[in-house]
């Protein structure tokens, strides 16, 4: 039986027992990818519309028909199972694909391999005529392979950091810059790698070709950490070490950072990343003045920034059980948690679980029920919803959203690049569809009764994303809970006046027990 590989990295190729084929058939590379993408069968009637969408039904089957007979002539062997409804790659065919080979090793925390199986992105200047539909998937499988190796680079400059090898880390750096030039965070990794290596010179140039970037592109000057690793004189800020704990199979990302008589854990919403977080002045600036209240604790979820992605949605239940993971690894004992917008679920549910751990629950521009019923008219509709979460998706990578989870960054090119960049980092199109449409069908409304902590629930009276109707709502339905009713209009707690927001968190935990 021959062997077929199929390379997807780049332009589409087969091979059979090593040997390239060439299958001068655009439509029927689509086909083969496609099928292989799929992991069993797919219907007739979509593989035809995806490849022939002007064409009526019985056309476009008869000519699906047509390019799996060519497709076999062009292979010399039948490589397709079929029947009258559906079409699969036979699996009495050996077959090998690259990114099953990539997303294989990503799994077990291969990442050196990973990196060597991604010599391109997905379908790189391939695409059959006139199938959008194939484009549009090809654009988001393009991109959830993009983030991964995104996350593989990051945890390999890490590692080889921290083993020494500056030399291997400064290379790998240098595949995150090219995939996101305007990154500062990328652009340090990089400069320190090189600084580390031995290699002033080379560092020095790629300072001043990020200078020259971030001044062209953006009209900003570099952050002074960027400034300080070239420059002694200017005192860096110092961004906590990212650190790893494996819970339930999957290693999450945390970062603390300062002492106190509480720890604070921090969790932001429905995408993070511990360290492109510190990379923005407000977002810093912030959770530096929380360190003045306790020891601060931040993580990504499973799935989500720096931690390992996953097959599926990090939930409420499974995100709670990751925060207590997260806080086992830094041994705490008495926590307060901020849970932020779609956070402040799994942060309640923490709260119910695991009361005697938590001193105090924070939750800002939270809501109880990820969209709309008869008896909770504060959400979205869920059509509204899935409409919006569409947009979000289909303007992935970009600043979406910003003005309405932050008017007052919304005009600015800094506050602009940063949130686009940090989308890229933390997830990608599909990935994060997933993470919606699970929030989407939260409620966690049964469980705010059983909360007994004390707790403050903060909101700005205009928030663009979620009513203030859902915070008085949420606060109602906790005994004893605190309301404050901020001005502003920004959703991210650290966007517009950041002065109340942190006044009434420090009276709050005055009032806690350590």
């Amino acid at each position: 039986m021959t062997a077929f590989s199929l390379g997807t990295f780049g332009f589409p190729e087969v091979q059979a027992d090593g040997r390239p084929i060439k299958l001068a058939l655009r439509k029927g590379l689509a086909l083969l990818v496609h099928l292989a993408e799929a992991k069993g069968a797919v219907a007739r009637d979509v593989a035809a519309t995806w490849l022939w969408p002007e064409a009526d039904r019985e056309t476009g089957l008869a000519r699906l028909r047509r390019l799996l007979h060519r497709i076999e002539l062009a292979l010399g062997q039948p490589v397709f199972e079929t029947d009258r409804t559906s079409v699969r790659w036979s699996p009495a065919v050996e077959l090998t694909v690259d990114t099953h080979l990539f997303e294989s090793a990503c799994d077990r925390g291969a990442f050196e391999e990973a990196c060597q199986i991604y010599r391109g992105d997905f379908l790189a200047g391939f695409s059959p005529d006139d199938a959008p539909e194939f484009d549009d998937w090809a654009f988001f499988r393009r991109e959830a392979l993009r983030g991964r190796l995104v996350h593989a680079l990051e945890r390999l400059v890490h590692d080889k950091n921290a083993a020494g090898d500056h030399f291997a880390a400064a290379a790998l750096a240098g595949r995150l810059v090219e995939l996101d030039p305007l990154s500062e965070v990328y652009g340090r990794h990089l400069i320190r790698s090189l600084l580390l290596s031995g290699d002033r010179g080379t560092a020095e140039r790629h300072h001043a070709a990020l200078t020259q970037r971030l001044r062209d592109e953006l009209g900003v000057a570099p952050e002074a950490e960027t400034e300080a690793l070239m420059s002694p004189a200017v005192a860096p800020y110092a961004v906590p070490t990212t650190r790893y704990v494996k819970g339930s199979g999957v290693h999450l990302a945390y970062q603390t950072y300062g002492s106190g008589p509480f720890d604070i854990l921090v969790m932001p919403g429905f995408v993070s990343h511990v360290e492109r977080a510190w990379e923005h002045p407000a977002s810093r600036t912030f959770l530096a003045s929380l360190m003045k209240l306790g020891r601060l604790i931040v993580f990504d979820r499973r799935g989500i920034g720096l931690s390992d992605r996953v097959g599926s949605a990090p939930g409420i239940d499974v995100t709670a059980e990751d925060i207590g993971t997260v806080l086992r690894a830094t041994d705490s004992r008495r926590v307060v948690l901020f849970g932020a917008s779609e956070c402040g679920p799994a942060c309640v549910k923490f709260a119910v679980d695991e009361k005697s751990r938590v001193a105090g629950l924070i939750l800002f521009g939270a809501l109880a029920k990820g969209c709309w019923a008869e008896d909770y008219p504060h959400a979205l509709r869920a059509s509204q919803y899935d409409a919006w979460s569409k947009h979000l998706v289909a303007q992935w990578g970009g600043p979406v959203g910003i003005e309405a989870f932050a008017p007052s960054l919304a005009g600015d090119p800094q506050a602009r690049a940063w949130w686009a960049g940090l989308l890229r980092a933390a997830s990608s199109p599909g990935g994060i569809s997933a993470v919606l449409e699970a929030f989407r069908d939260a409620d966690v409304r049964h469980l705010l009764p059983q909360v007994t902590v004390p707790t403050l629930v903060l909101h700005r009276r205009d928030d663009k994303a979620v009513r203030i109707a859902a915070g008085r709502d949420v606060a109602s339905r906790i005994a004893g809970a605190q309301f404050v009713e901020l001005t502003g209009n920004d959703h991210w707690f650290f966007a517009g006046d950041q002065l109340p927001v942190l006044a009434a968190i420090r009276r709050f935990t005055e009032t806690l027990k350590p």
